[in-house]
Parts: C-alpha cells; structure tokens; sequence
C-alpha cells in the first residue's frame, strides 16, 4: 500500500509498489521471510524504501519510460478500482465479520438518586397496591360464586393495582413518554377509586389518590443525572 498525492498518476503509485516488492524478493529469501515471527524482523528494509522513495520524486519521468509503459498497459487489462473512504469503512467491517452500522453516541439513562421523599411515595404506593390487590382477588372470589355484576369493582381494584406497579417502576427507571405515562396511570387509579365510591369511604379515596399525586409528582421531578465529560478518555 502507498499514499500518494493526488496528482500523483495511478502508473507512478503502481510502478512504485512494483520495485518495491522487486526489491524486497531480491534482499529476503523465502526462508527468511518464512523464519519471521514479528514485523520488524524487516525494520533495514525501510533504508530501501528511502532510496527508492527518493527516486520516483526526484528523478524525471523519461528515466522510468520503460517500467511506466509496461504498468501502462497492465492497467489497461485491468483497470485499478477506485474506492472512497466510506467504501473501506465498509469493506473492513464485512472483512472482519462485523456488520457495518451507523454509530452514535449511547444515551445515558442513569436517573438522579433516590431522595427520602421519593423511598416514602414507594411505600405508600406498594401499600396500596397491596390493598387493591387484596380487596381485588377477594371480591373476584365473591363475585365468581354469587353475582357477576361486580366484575366493574373487580377491575376498579386491580387496574388501579396495575396502575400502582407502573407508577413504582416509572420512578424507579427511565421510560420514554413520562409524562404521559405519569398522567394515564394517574388517571386509572383516579377513575378506579372515584368507581369505588360506594366500597371505600371517602378517607380512603382520598388516601389512595393522594399517594397517586405524590407518586406522579416524584416520577415528574426525578431527572435525568448530566453525564459527565470523559476528558481522560
């Protein structure tokens, strides 16, 4: 491989590699070369490659004629393929068995830490979700062997559950869509509790959708943590 400029012809860059590799069949045996374990086991070789580095840029063109026709019409017969940088990222990738991507940064989805306010609405929130859950699976019981016109208060007690669950794992991971998230569950356990009116007093409805608020306000105010610069990387 040679780097070249680009006014350099593509005949001058191929003869150049041409006497080098001459130069190097006719210094090293196949014995040798066979016998090298490491690359720099050839490091003197690279006085040839000054030499004759020095000769293609200082010597003219009419002194090299003869090689220059004869890598003229080789490339003629086979024209050299032109490849962009794009194009090598992609064939060093194929070449080494990966798949060529874009890549981009990763996002950094580490959430700020958990504040004694946030530790408490967890509480509160699997509390109630406990609640619901019990009171749920009991009335399903209930209603499996007397009445199937409870089944609404069944759902009222277990979508809010569901609601409450979610509520604990938007706090406590980052899920895209927050707020709208936030405000559905809020609603459900809203709606749930409001349908339970004649189950619940009015103490507990409002214990159940106070600790919903106080869940969703610490889901809202729980950010993001900033990623700090790598500069020794």
């Amino acid at each position: 491989m040679a780097i070249c400029s680009c006014q350099c012809p593509a005949t001058m860059a191929f003869c150049f590699l041409e006497t080098l590799w001459w130069e190097f069949t006719a210094s090293y045996d196949t014995t040798c070369i066979g016998l090298a374990s490491r690359p720099y086991a050839f490091l003197e070789f690279d006085n040839i490659i000054q030499k004759v580095k020095w000769h293609f840029n200082y010597v003219s063109s009419s002194q090299m004629e003869s090689s220059l026709e004869k890598i003229q019409e080789e490339l003629k017969l086979q024209p050299p393929v032109v490849l962009t940088l794009e194009d090598t990222d992609v064939a060093n990738g194929v070449m080494n068995g990966h798949i060529p991507m874009h890549l981009e940064p990763a996002p950094n989805f580490r959430m700020e830490p958990v504040t004694a306010l946030g530790i408490l609405s967890l509480i509160l929130n699997i509390m109630c979700a406990a609640l619901n859950l019990i009171r749920g699976v009991h009335l399903a019981e209930h209603s499996l062997q007397v009445a199937h016109e409870e089944i609404g208060n069944v759902l009222a007690f277990l979508v809010p559950f569901v609601a409450c669950i979610f509520q604990c794992y938007l706090y406590l991971f980052y899920s895209p869509a927050r707020t709208m998230k936030v405000v559905l569950m809020l609603l459900f356990i809203c709606l749930g509790n409001m349908y339970l009116h004649g189950l619940r007093n009015l103490w507990q409805i409002l214990f159940h959708i106070g600790v919903a608020f106080l869940s969703s306000y610490q889901i809202l105010t729980r950010q993001l943590q900033e990623k700090q610069s790598d500069y020794g990387v």
